[in-house]
């Protein structure tokens, strides 16, 4: 039951009257009511303003905008894009690693043969190279925020990493003070094929037709690019022999020596692969062996030659000749990481082809169809593991 009241005005008085209503009535009026209530609330509804609080207040539609104006001002150089792009974004990453370092040394020779203005005795060289390369992998693994020395599963295979490439590069060192320089070089270039081999043995890599014939065309290459100054030199150095009783046995011998070098620097290659595979950074491999070189470099100088003090020119190229062995050292063992080793040790004869055609370029070398020849199986061979190798690796 509802009740309704209405006043009424009459001289004066006031007089109220009740009316009353029934539950069905009241429900069927309030029912409609409540009807049209609802049609009408939508309509009169309004939104709710949102509140504002120091959070909200803070940020502005306009900052999107303002990221967008200053995207341009932050963009990446030309040069970054590639060595990002070369380092960890294509799968041809390990081969263009392997290109890029054998650039590194082709200008570090380009460097030697110009601006040396100062005979330096071989190990001093080494130990100031080795030691630049030890300050510099310090700094990058300080940088990065990793451990020193990596993890400790993988220092075996860094402690024997170090103690085979010191090795390598001691019998490299004995190698050209006593046999001629073309020769040495010949010899060293045997390394990437020894490091074929060594993988197949130790790690197990198989070796395709087409890879051994990769790297047989490159070797090929190599003999013609050295064949007239092996031919000469061996006359010259074959005189001087027999004119001494014992220089003849003691050219086998450092050649020997040099061979050592190789075999050692292929399993070096092999070691280097499986350490920064296992500490997935491979400057770790570099400043391992820098750490055992560096100190030993430093006491071979002053026990097996004279000391010599460099001029401020020659320092600094020994200088820039550590930086860029250091450079040339993480991509070597970044690219060793990344790819088969006789694929990438087969891009690493582009250095021999690049120096001879600077050489010939510059007039420093003179031309001939063997070196003409040597060279153009090299860029062939090499141009092929570049461009097909990836490809047919991923099928």
């Amino acid at each position: 039951m509802a009740a309704s009241a209405d006043t009424i005005t009459d001289d004066g008085n006031h007089t109220v009257e009740l009316t009353l209503l029934d539950n069905e009535e009241s429900a069927a009026n309030g029912g409609s009511a409540a009807a049209s209530s609802e049609e009408i609330t939508p309509l009169l509804t309004q939104i709710e303003r949102p509140k504002i609080n120091i959070f909200s207040v803070s940020r502005s539609r306009r900052k999107p905008r303002e990221l967008v104006i200053k995207a341009p001002e932050t963009e990446i150089s030309p040069v970054s894009q590639f060595m990002l792009w070369a380092w960890s974004g294509s799968r041809y990453s390990g081969l263009l690693c392997m290109a890029l370092s054998s650039v590194i040394y082709f200008v570090m020779e380009v460097l030697s043969e110009n601006f040396t203005a100062q005979s330096i005795p071989l190990f001093e060289t080494a130990f100031v190279r080795c030691t630049v390369t030890l300050i510099l992998s310090y700094i990058w693994l300080r940088r990065i925020g990793l451990p020193i020395f990596g993890a400790t599963h993988p220092r075996k295979l860094l402690l024997l990493r170090s103690l085979v490439g010191y090795l390598s590069l001691l019998s490299f060192i004995y190698c050209i003070q006593r046999i001629p320089f073309s020769l040495a070089i010949l010899l060293s270039f045997t390394t990437p094929i020894m490091a074929s081999i060594m993988a197949r043995i130790f790690l197990h890599e198989k070796l395709k037709i087409t890879e051994i014939g990769g790297l047989a065309c490159s070797f090929s290459g190599m003999l013609f690019i050295f064949q007239q100054m092996l031919t000469t030199q061996g006359t010259e150095k074959t005189e001087e022999a027999n004119n001494s009783s014992f220089g003849g046995s003691n050219h086998i011998y450092a050649a020997l020596i040099g061979f050592f070098s190789s075999i050692t620097g292929g399993i070096s290659y092999c070691l280097i692969k499986a350490a920064a595979k296992a500490t997935d950074q491979p400057v770790v491999t570099v400043l391992s062996f820098a750490i055992l070189a560096s100190p030993a470099a430093g006491i071979c100088t002053f026990a097996f030659e004279e000391f010599v003090l460099p001029s401020f020119n020659s320092l600094s190229l020994m200088l820039a000749l550590g930086i860029l062995s250091f450079l040339a050292e993480v991509f070597l063992a970044h690219g060793l990481q990344l790819e088969k080793i006789n694929k990438a040790a087969n891009v690493m004869f582009m250095e021999a082809a690049l120096s001879q055609l600077w050489g010939i370029g510059t007039s420093s070398i003179a031309p001939s169809l063997g070196r003409l020849v040597g060279c153009i199986l090299i860029l062939i061979s090499v141009s092929f593991t570049m461009f097909f190798g990836p490809e047919k690796e991923n099928e």
